[in-house]
């Protein structure tokens, strides 16, 4: 499966004006919020509906109880005079549970739109990173599922805000025909008020989102780096890095804000004067008999109830940013997940890993061109070459923690991609240069795999790795929480190697997995690795000469390709650029 190429900087408005893959990725994964949430949103609906027709009920029945009032005596007034308070406490109980409700469906879109994209987030890998950054990448699946969450609750109170308008012209009509005409008359400015605020408003806050994912993700590779930033004393500069986009940021966030102010206004100025040409024309029905004062009461309700745009704009705005927000996650879900198959490995296999022509390209440039290699079961290869020459890839690639973009790769004779996700990850084991320590506590560091190996079993991996008599010295021994650890680079390092010797299968992949560790230390662990560990294979990222002259063969690689393979003291003796990667 080819690799996902890195985002590239995009322009403001890169998500509006793209592929039309991206809206309907966002549509589907808003109306699959609206399917989860379909229980509660139907309720907050109702109780929209339930609100907007009380709203709608006041005005009429305050009308009749005031033309009751205005007459001889005010006969029977005192039963419309108990509804229109019933009426008034029943839209304050109806706008309680409504608010009650928009959380509580935020709340559990939000949740679902959060467990679906951690979901693809981790079913993707690490290809996810050649794409995003790691602080953009949190700030969409935070502040991003958040705002696309308020999507039901949203669309309900848009219901709402469009039937109040709708409820109140139709009122109005009943009132008096040519009162609903006058409104009708100016409503085609409105539209085009809504129409123009909501395309306005979408590529503004796109461009908005977009800036504030690229800080994040500046601001998250500063906190990696707090101790190069001290110690270079380069704070200030990096301070004006990660805040370079803000004055963009800024410029995007008040164009919101001039957007929503100018609708705003014009709104201000419209309404109005559809309400005077209403209350005039009211004013004239009344003069001519045809309406009395109460239904000029309830004529000016149902007028202002019919303008109700500030209502409509709010809720359109919310719907913006949950499209716009949605948008953005559905990006992340471009990068199509992990593909497995169904094979399993032949049970007495020996571990024989090749490599058949494997490419792989990275923005745009061959990291790895053409590879073919061979790694006999149960012999040791190093993998050597200058920095950036594909190694790091390589090892990758015949983990399957990323696949080539042409060519394939086996394990006794099996295609990596044919395997299943159980049996991959049993066959196969990592070790890192920076292992994640993920387990909660150091034992759960070590246990964490497809099986969980026995205590007995991780305590060896330990003592293999050179880290058992540290990890006792802690104040918990291995029950002590990775937090409350103070470890060391080097002690790093043998815990992820401890972990990989506690899950090794048929293949072990070290990359860069003992760069830390002090020559003495990477000797025993070396001996182990071959003495100790159950892998029938092992494939290890190499830098020291030591390294590689203690593997059985060595494949150097040169700007992705394989220049030679062959034992340490061969290579060295004959290949004057060999012994320069060690030189430099």
């Amino acid at each position: 499966m080819p690799r996902t190429p890195p985002e590239p900087a995009a322009p403001a408005d890169s998500f509006t004006g793209g592929a039309p893959a991206a809206p309907r990725a966002a549509d589907r994964l808003l109306l699959g919020a609206l399917r989860h949430s379909a229980g509660r949103g139907l309720a907050l609906a109702l109780v929209a509906a339930a609100s907007t027709g009380a709203a709608l009920a006041l005005p009429a029945v305050l009308g009749h109880t005031l033309d009751l009032l205005l007459g001889r005596h005010g006969t029977g007034a005192g039963p419309w005079v108990a509804l229109c308070a019933g009426l008034v406490c029943l839209a304050a109980v109806f706008d309680a549970v409504d608010e009650l409700l928009s959380a509580t469906t935020t709340a559990r879109s939000t949740a679902w739109l959060r467990h679906r994209a951690l979901r693809h987030v981790l079913a993707a890998g690490p290809r996810l990173g050649d794409r995003f950054a790691p602080g953009d990448l949190v700030a969409r699946l935070v502040g991003g599922t958040e705002r696309a969450g308020a999507a039901p609750a949203g669309l309900a109170g848009t219901v709402a805000a469009v039937a109040g308008p709708v409820g109140g012209i139709v009122a109005l009509g009943l009132v008096d025909p040519w009162l609903a005409a006058v409104f009708l008359a100016g409503a085609p400015l409105l539209v085009l008020l809504l129409r123009a605020f909501a395309r306005a408003s979408s590529d503004s806050l796109t461009a908005y989102q977009r800036l504030q994912g690229d800080i994040a993700g500046r601001l998250l590779e500063a906190l990696g780096g707090a101790r190069t930033i001290a110690a270079a004393g380069t704070a200030g500069r990096e301070r004006a890095r990660i805040l370079a986009p803000l004055p963009a940021l800024s410029r995007h966030g008040h164009r919101v804000w001039q957007v929503q102010g100018r609708s705003t206004a014009q709104a201000a100025t419209l309404v109005p004067l559809l309400q005077i040409a209403v209350l005039a024309v009211g004013g004239l029905r009344l003069a001519q008999h045809h309406l009395t004062v109460g239904d000029l009461l309830a004529a000016s309700r149902y007028a202002v109830l019919a303008t109700g745009v500030g209502v409509l704009v709010g809720q359109l705005g919310t719907l913006v940013h949950s499209r716009t927000a949605a948008r953005r996650l559905a990006d992340v879900t471009t990068v199509p997940p992990v593909r497995y198959g169904t094979r399993t490995l032949p049970p007495d296999g020996p571990g024989t890993l090749e490599l058949h022509g494997v490419t792989v390209t990275l923005d745009g440039r061959p990291v790895l061109c053409d590879v073919s290699l061979r790694v006999p079961g149960g012999t040791t290869l190093a993998v050597v070459g200058r920095s950036g020459s594909g190694k790091s890839l390589l090892a990758a690639v015949a983990g399957r923690l990323t696949d080539p973009d042409t060519g394939d790769v086996t394990l006794d004779g099996v295609p990596l991609r044919d395997l299943t996700h159980d049996a991959l990850r049993r066959a196969v084991g990592h070790a890192f240069a920076r292992p994640a320590l993920l387990g909660g506590t150091i034992a759960g560091t070590l246990a964490l795999g497809v099986d969980a190996p026995p205590p007995a079993a991780l305590t060896a991996a330990a003592r293999a790795a050179r880290a058992d008599d540290f990890v006792l010295r802690l104040p918990a021994g291995y029950a002590t929480p990775c937090a409350d650890a103070p470890l060391s680079g080097g002690e790093r390092q043998r815990l992820g190697l401890a972990r990989a010797f506690a899950h090794a299968g048929r293949l072990l992949v070290l990359d860069d997995a003992t760069s830390s560790l002090d020559s003495v230390t990477e000797h025993h662990v070396r001996q182990a690795l071959v003495r100790d560990v159950a892998a029938r294979t092992r494939l290890i990222v190499a830098h020291r000469a030591t390294t590689a002259a203690a593997a059985d063969r060595v494949a150097w690689l040169e700007d992705g390709r394989v220049r030679a393979v062959g034992t340490h003291e061969r290579l060295w003796r004959h290949h004057p650029g060999y012994r320069a990667v060690f030189a430099g």
